[in-house]
């Protein structure tokens, strides 16, 4: 097993003009000292979009001034914001995705967003407007170290192994006690169009270079294998990724914000919270098409181009 190295000690950074705060061991940061808006400078934006590709996943507390024109403004200095393609855009806004557990039922299993589309989004920016008193924490996982981590063998298998990601998967298993009628209405909505893309289970980041495992509830098989060995494999990856070492887990209050680099870490909302209210916006930030190791790109399978993602007018 290869041991990891020092520079994977999610530490504070002398050098940043910001003031960070390590949240865990190994992923996220707490940015303090900020309040987020379109009107940020250059230097701030270069150093959060820093933390964030060092960090994998950020925070900020008290964002009290952002609502929804600031946030999708405040999105719009960290790249290219796009809708989601199959579900429709918050109230009022151009490209916000709501989270709204009205019924006390969440998603709760862990992904990395869209990746049943070729260039899935780079980065998410998560706020939270309404939160249960107690309950419905959310958790980041580090596809990085949890590459580092992998035995020699394991690790051998997955560089040159792809995956087959759709969004026409498990919903059942990944709403907590929700009503057969509650998860078909998600499923309709989510897969009103079904994608299956071929990503590579090891990707280059395009920024810092680390290769992090790319796997999560939309994967449906892996190329070359069948269902039951696939579902096998899958689980052991898993199990791998979201070890406690490798997560961090966030208590939010309302005003806080998360923003996470989606090419290197997993997520999942924990739907303990029963009937309680869960408000959250997210937008979402454009991609690239993820790169093998051996330089291979990630390609569509269905439909067979690239879907053309919404982007901020």
């Amino acid at each position: 097993m290869t041991a990891l190295t020092h520079d994977f000690v999610n530490a504070s950074e002398a050098d940043s003009p910001l003031d960070i705060v390590p949240a865990a061991g190994r992923i996220g940061a707490e940015i303090r000292g900020i309040q987020l808006s379109g009107d940020l400078d250059e230097i701030t934006v270069a150093a959060i979009r820093a933390a964030l590709v060092r960090h994998k996943v950020i925070f900020f507390r008290d964002q009290t001034s952002l609502d929804d024109a600031a946030q999708e403004a405040f999105a719009e200095r960290i790249g290219q914001p796009v809708a989601h393609p199959t579900v429709p855009v918050a109230e009022g806004s151009r490209f916000l995705l709501e989270l709204d557990s009205r019924e006390g039922y969440a998603a709760s299993s862990w992904h990395t967003d869209v990746t049943f589309v070729p260039a899935y989004p780079e980065a998410s920016i998560l706020r939270a407007i309404t939160v249960p008193q107690a309950g419905g924490d959310t958790l980041w996982a580090n596809g990085v170290t949890a590459y580092e981590e992998l035995p020699d063998g394991l690790k051998t298998l997955v560089d040159g192994l792809w995956a087959v990601h759709t969004n026409d998967y498990d919903y059942a298993g990944a709403f907590a006690n929700a009503p057969a009628e509650r998860v078909q209405q998600h499923k309709s909505v989510f897969a009103s169009t079904v994608y299956e893309t071929e990503h590579p289970v090891v990707r280059v980041h395009p920024e810092s270079g680390e290769r992090a495992l790319l796997v999560g509830h939309f994967v449906k098989k892996f190329v070359g294998l069948n269902a039951a060995d696939s579902q096998r494999l899958l689980a052991i990856l898993q199990d791998h990724i979201t070890k406690p070492e490798n997560t961090v887990r966030w208590r939010w209050r309302a005003h806080d914000v998360a923003i996470w680099d989606n090419r290197s870490t997993q997520h999942r909302a924990i739907a303990d919270f029963g009937l309680q209210r869960r408000t959250l916006r997210r937008a979402t930030v454009a991609g690239d098409v993820p790169i093998a190791i051996d330089g291979r790109r990630s390609r569509a399978i269905t439909p067979a181009t690239e879907p053309a993602l919404q982007a901020a007018e």
